[in-house]
């Protein structure tokens, strides 16, 4: 569900136009609605009722300071995979001990910036890691809580780059050989073994290979702790998909994923963690674009937007759906036409869609792409020299830009001239 509905023949956000928006902003931008955020934080929260737990907003999906003060505010603690996130994370008023710090190349500085700044766990992913951790926090007198990713060998099922819990993959340690390293953790100073950690892959629509993973870890655990070791949390990591087109089966709701780990592993009496990301920003994010052009091809026609594959990488990286709607509501029965939806970068991988069937759209007219709100404007770029497009959040019936668009000087201005040019 989210709040971006039709009202009186126009899009809105929750209570403001998409238009007056566009009016303000200027095109393409994208919007999130502070209700969807919401509900969707509270969706997870709710499923773990009755056990203790913590979700850690994944912020790698969406790490815009409003929109992490805004689940912040809700109780969430924030998954971060690199220095620059955990800044993010600590700019937002994100106290230490609710940060999880995840991902396989953590750097010697970015470990120092953690331990220095106040950390909840660090979620290791190799022995080097692991011994290189051990002697940053030694020297700094410091025995930091971790746990331990181990790879279960399990196919998400999903697309072959978000897939991470495969033996192929590049993440944690493979689960055979998670007692010799747990026994090696235990003996460094500097670090303390609390937990396991596992995260299979991103936008699931099947639980089969969660509780796939989840059963192993359970088992890990009770193997663990008959070696001695205090397991005590478990990170489950996140990864449950959303629904990218209105038409397709519905993946399942954050309510079973919660019925599921309580069925799994709720008998160990471990605190548990998620990492959810995709399905509480997703849906709860627009990418609005203006039509330049409507151009006639050999065999097709191209409808030529002002958003580029810079601005929303997705279709272009992963061949992913989006949904693309017109602002203003067609009429009912409003005769469609296939268009190749593609932007203006010189680049044929410019194409959000191929063959979409839409309403009539001329140019000058607006259209959404739902379901964006999750690895648009993180993952964008200034390719082209194309300025960074901006962030708007709304609230009920106002609303703010919380990332403004740069001016080509701006961008300009970055640039250093060496002495002899």
């Amino acid at each position: 569900m989210d709040h971006f509905l039709y009202r009186d023949g126009a899009l809105y956000a929750e209570d403001v136009a998409i238009a007056d928006i566009a009016a303000a902003v200027g095109t393409p931008f994208y919007v999130y609605s502070t209700a969807t955020l919401e509900r969707h934080f509270r969706l997870f929260d709710e499923a773990l009722a009755g056990t203790e737990h913590l979700v850690c907003y994944a912020m790698k999906a969406a790490s815009n300071q409003a929109i992490l003060r805004t689940l912040a505010a809700l109780g969430a603690g924030m998954d971060v995979v690199s220095g620059g996130e955990y800044a993010r994370a600590r700019a937002a008023g994100v106290p230490g001990d609710r940060i999880v710090f995840s991902g396989v190349g953590k750097t010697r500085a970015e470990i120092a910036q953690a331990l220095t700044g106040g950390i909840r766990q660090f979620n290791l992913e190799s022995e080097p890691e692991m011994r290189l951790l051990s002697e940053i926090a030694s020297a700094m007198g410091q025995v930091v809580p971790v746990t331990i990713r181990v790879n279960p060998d399990v196919d998400a099922k999903t697309h072959a780059k978000i897939s991470t819990g495969k033996s192929e993959n590049k993440f944690g340690i493979p689960i055979s050989r998670a007692r010799a390293v747990y026994a090696e953790a235990a003996a460094l100073p500097g670090i303390e073994v609390i937990g396991i950690d596992v995260h299979i892959g991103s936008q699931l629509t099947d639980l089969a290979p969660f509780e796939a993973a989840f059963l192993k870890v359970a088992e890990l655990t009770e193997t663990l702790r008959a070696d001695g070791h205090d397991i005590r949390r478990l990170d489950l990591g996140g990864g449950l998909g959303i629904p990218y087109t209105r038409s397709n089966e519905a993946p399942p709701l954050p309510t079973d994923f919660g019925a599921l780990i309580k069925r799994t592993v709720g008998h160990l009496g471990c605190e548990i963690e998620i990492e959810p990301g995709r399905l509480i920003v997703g849906n709860a994010g627009l990418l609005v674009s203006e039509a330049i052009y409507v151009k006639e091809g050999e065999d097709r026609q191209f409808l030529i937007l002002d958003a580029a594959m810079n601005d929303l990488i997705r279709p272009a990286m992963y061949d992913a759906w989006h949904d693309i709607v017109p602002v203003i509501e067609p009429a009912p029965g409003a005769e469609q036409m296939a268009y190749d939806v593609v932007g203006p970068v010189c680049e044929s991988g410019d194409t959000f869609a191929k063959g979409r069937m839409l309403p009539q759209i001329q140019a000058g007219d607006l259209v959404a792409f739902r379901s964006a709100g999750a690895y648009g404007a993180v993952m964008s770029s200034e390719y082209n020299t194309r300025p960074l497009i901006p962030e708007v959040l709304v609230k009920d019936d106002h609303f703010a830009v919380i990332r403004a668009r740069p001016t080509f000087d701006e961008i300009i201005s970055r640039d250093t001239i060496p002495a002899w040019l």
